[in-house]
């Protein structure tokens, strides 16, 4: 089966893009409604313990992610520039590498999290209110594990071979399995925060069944062959290099907001439910501009590979103009919207009233964040691990716990709700500086050409 090449090299790049990123931002797309599923229908009980105990959990959750992104976004920054150097025969190992690492990373995190669950409560930040409520959901959810990784591993590699499609699918299945399920275990079966762990990981268990048939199916280049597998020849190695940075934005991601939870439970655990809410719902806004930039980082790297420089720079130009585009337009309809978007999440006035003012707050770097994304992915299409590393940990880390500290001192609750739109910015900036930096010595190779 012939991977798409016209994708890759002849279609014009507004095409190309579009091809490969609306499939993209589809999946993150169904990607928050598995982040927002349980948060939504734990919200329709009335229970704001229940839903600080969802609220608690997602650093857990975003940990599992992260290590489906260092696999998958590392795998497909070195498939992309494979297939644009013609080495189809290495994609396929790097394929099998991340398979069976997706599979041991997972029964490892769900292992230890089993073993040091106490010490996990405490680091999250339960409270003796929502202590029983979190670990209820955290014994089950850690059972996905092995499942979430893989379906998240190769929603992103099957892009590397233009299937974007196919990822969005895969992605599609599991969503909609964990909507159905959520009622049925929460109201019918009257489990709660329970069931809404067991629907989650049935769906991320359907969603991974998905990706190996098709992988088995003959209808793919890629390879989950265990006679391909291989850690040698610089797989591992090449994988780890950008796979480590990209999945270190989602382990600066659960450590922020470890950080964040435990500074909102000093002011009350109706602040950390209104937190847990506004973040959720702001999502959509982050996770399209997170699917733009994974769209086109198959792009670049094939481009890059295949020394095309100035289709990619084409692809780079035209993803920030639809970046602003896009940020820009989804701001407002958040501002406006604020209310209603909230009042769905839950009834309580109180929790409401909280929700609209962090959400307001967190769209402010709405129209430029975007950008940040589009940096990012460029760098690790090109493999540039150092700059794609500390990009990775600016925004979650180096920048947002310094300023999350700061802002708390300085105006209190209220310094916290505008952290994350000020780090946002700045890091935005800040990834367009590095962008112009590489960008040059990438010239000069063009320039030896």
């Amino acid at each position: 089966m012939q991977y798409d090449k016209a994708l890759f090299e002849t279609m014009p790049i507004h095409k190309a893009v579009a091809k490969n990123s609306l499939p993209a931002i589809m999946s993150m797309l169904l990607v928050f409604v598995y982040n927002v599923a349980d948060t939504f229908f734990i919200g329709q009980t009335g229970d704001e313990l229940q839903v600080a105990a969802v609220t608690l959990s997602m650093p857990v959750f975003t940990l599992f992610i992260g290590a489906g992104v260092l696999l998958g976004v590392g795998s497909t920054s070195v498939i992309s520039r494979s297939l644009g150097q013609g080495r189809v025969e290495y994609a396929k190992k790097v394929s099998s590498f991340a398979f069976y690492s997706s599979i041991i990373f997972g029964i490892l995190m769900m292992v230890l999290f089993w073993i040091f669950m106490p010490t996990v409560l405490k680091i999250i930040g339960v409270s003796a209110d929502t202590a029983d409520f979190t670990r209820s959901y955290l014994n089950y959810l850690v059972v996905g594990a092995p499942f979430v990784i893989l379906s998240q591993t190769f929603s992103n590699i099957i892009r590397a071979e233009g299937k974007s499609s196919l990822a969005m699918r895969g992605m599609m299945i599991g969503s909609i399995i964990n909507i159905i399920l959520d009622p049925i275990f929460i109201f019918t079966f009257g489990m709660g925060v329970t069931g809404a762990a067991v629907a989650t990981v049935l769906s991320n268990m359907i969603s991974s069944a998905f990706f190996i048939r098709y992988l088995l199916s003959g209808d793919s280049i890629l390879s989950i062959n265990i006679k391909d597998f291989k850690v040698t020849d610089g797989i591992m190695a090449g994988v780890l290099a950008i796979g480590i940075p990209a999945s270190l934005n989602n382990l600066m991601l659960s450590v922020a907001n470890i950080f964040m939870n435990n500074f909102l439970s000093s002011y009350g655990d109706v602040q950390l439910a209104a937190m847990g809410i506004a973040i959720r719902a702001n999502m959509i806004l982050i996770f399209v501009q997170i699917g733009l930039g994974q769209g086109i980082q198959p792009l670049i790297g094939y481009s890059y590979g295949a020394k095309n420089f100035d289709r990619m720079k084409g692809i780079i130009k035209f993803s920030s103009v639809v970046a602003i585009l896009g940020g820009s337009i989804l701001t407002i309809l958040y501002w406006v919207f604020a209310d209603p978007i909230v009042q769905a999440f839950i009834d309580s006035p109180e929790v409401v009233e909280y929700g609209i003012q962090m959400l307001r707050a967190l769209i402010i770097s709405g129209p430029i964040v975007g950008i940040m994304f589009v940096f990012i992915n460029t760098l690790q299409g090109l493999g540039k691990a150092f700059p794609s590393l500390i990009l990775s940990i600016s925004r979650h880390g180096l920048i947002f716990i310094p300023f999350l500290y700061l802002f708390n001192q300085i105006a209190g609750l209220n310094g916290i709700i505008y952290t994350q739109p000020v780090t946002d910015i700045v890091t935005s900036v800040f990834s367009l500086v590095l962008y112009l930096i590489v960008i040059r010595g990438v010239e000069k190779e063009e320039a030896q050409i």
